[in-house]
């Protein structure tokens, strides 16, 4: 087992998700999930306080890029174009891995009360940072929480086509979650 292999903290996460969707989330191990990463216990603990946070690895990441694309944003752009800006900078660092990845956790979210409850506290993580990044902006705080949970909603359907069973489509996620947003803006006019 190599020590110092690169790639662990990424090699965790497939290794948790796949013994997740094998074995139910429940019944897998931090052992578990090492072993099948090719790491040591101690190596899982210097990536994740515990299998919890598997889940929301690369949040932070998440989050930081949405809000620097947020604030980035051309100085006259409307609050759902800042957020359309986020959108596009975070879309743009998910490649091939993410998008494998993504049938792989949905199947072992939904098979888990636990990892829902965590996927709902990841998204409630990205909303607060787009909405400090949009009052930043000197979006009013109501309009910054409303124009923000249309960008995670945006980012999530985007991203469930994008890494969906239908991979007619090659190319990268942001396309994806920017019409998803513009899909969203259309819905938003239509309530009246």
């Amino acid at each position: 087992m190599a020590r110092w292999e690169p790639g662990a903290r990424e090699r965790l996460v497939l290794a948790a998700v796949d013994l997740f969707s094998e074995q139910g989330y429940d019944e897998t191990t931090v052992t578990q999930i090492a072993e099948r990463a090719g790491v040591t216990k101690s190596t899982f603990f210097r990536h994740f306080p515990d299998k919890r946070e598997l889940l929301v690895a690369g949040q932070e990441t998440l989050s930081r890029l949405l809000a620097s694309g947020i604030a980035d944003a051309p100085a006259d752009s409307t609050p759902l174009d800042a957020v359309a800006a986020g959108l596009a900078r975070a879309s743009d660092e998910m490649g091939p891995v993410n998008r494998d990845l993504g049938p792989r956790l949905k199947a072992a979210v939904a098979a888990s009360t636990e990892l829902q409850e965590r996927d709902a506290l990841k998204s409630v993580g990205l909303a607060a940072a787009m909405a400090e990044a949009l009052v930043a902006r000197g979006v009013p705080e109501t309009s910054a929480r409303l124009a923000s949970e249309m960008g995670v909603l945006a980012f999530k359907q985007g991203f469930d086509r994008w890494s969906g069973d239908d991979r007619a489509d090659d190319g990268p996620l942001a396309p994806h979650t920017l019409a998803a947003l513009r899909d969203l803006r259309a819905a938003a006019a239509a309530l009246g």
